[in-house]
């Protein structure tokens, strides 16, 4: 089975943009980068086609050294960036980014910024239209407050490809699961919405089971079926205690559990999203 991994990330402690993580996260405070992603991948026996770079800082700086870094390596097929998109500046910094052949989305940390509905502010409105013209997808890293929001955001904007990172991040430790569970089942009657498989791993408490996110996994794919794409959240996956191919196990036995195509899942919803086929 070949895969494209969805979701992982490279950063190098002091490098440029770079705050977090921070020494309060041994696991994570230190360089993550080609080298360890290729012994991590080898070490879970997996047949990675290629991968898809995802920023982790807000900054510019990130987003151009993970450019430059991936231009030289085979395995990174896709990069999502940063771009402030409140920034008048910002639809002139987006056409500059799309013509980096292996940029294909942007990614705004909205999971830190504390107004829920800061997406659909009108001071945003021209740097989305600039992806929406560059042909950019919108990487979604909400957590399930901002589902109604981004319900909205996906009628504001239809032909904007955009993909929910870590199944929006459902509160797992509480056993919650609406309205989480009815929220995402009606964004995925939306057309241009697609959903990660990823990072539901680092959302449990601390020494969980795997087994305790069967429901939420099921849902994920019930719902979203092809348009649902599997990602590692490497390095960060590392800090629920997993392995790279741990992960990859639990996935691909409730994938089959579930029924759904498992070359869907691990390599076409995100060579579709990304256009990578």
């Amino acid at each position: 089975m070949r895969i494209i991994d969805s979701h992982v990330h490279f950063w190098r402690i002091g490098g440029p943009g770079q705050t977090w993580p921070g020494a309060d996260l041994p696991t994570l405070y230190r360089d993550f980068g080609p080298a360890e992603l290729g012994e991590a991948i080898a070490s879970a026996g997996a047949d990675v086609q290629s991968v898809v770079l995802v920023q982790s800082q807000p900054d510019d700086r990130d987003t151009d050294w993970l450019l430059d870094l991936a231009a030289d390596l085979s395995l990174v097929a896709a990069v999502v960036g940063w771009v402030d998109l409140a920034s008048p500046s910002a639809p002139a910094r987006i056409a500059g980014l799309a013509g980096k052949s292996k940029l294909r989305s942007i990614r705004p940390m909205l999971q830190s910024i504390e107004d829920t509905y800061w997406l659909l502010r009108p001071e945003l409105e021209p740097a989305l239209h600039a992806m929406a013209q560059q042909g950019l997808c919108f990487d979604a890293l909400i957590q399930p407050r901002h589902l109604p929001m981004l319900m909205e955001f996906a009628r504001r904007w239809p032909k904007l490809p955009i993909v929910i990172d870590h199944g929006a991040k459902p509160r797992i430790p509480l056993g919650e699961i609406e309205p989480w569970q009815a929220q995402l089942t009606e964004l995925s009657l939306f057309p241009n919405v697609y959903c990660k498989l990823s990072g539901l791993r680092t959302e449990q408490a601390a020494g969980a089971a795997s087994a305790e996110l069967a429901p939420y996994m099921r849902l994920l794919m019930g719902a979203f079926q092809d348009r649902l794409m599997w990602g590692s959240d490497w390095p960060v996956l590392l800090q629920s205690g997993d392995r790279y191919g741990d992960w990859l196990q639990t996935s691909i036995e409730a994938a089959q559990l579930q029924g759904i195509s498992l070359q869907s899942l691990f390599s076409g919803a995100a060579g579709r999203f990304y256009g990578l086929d």
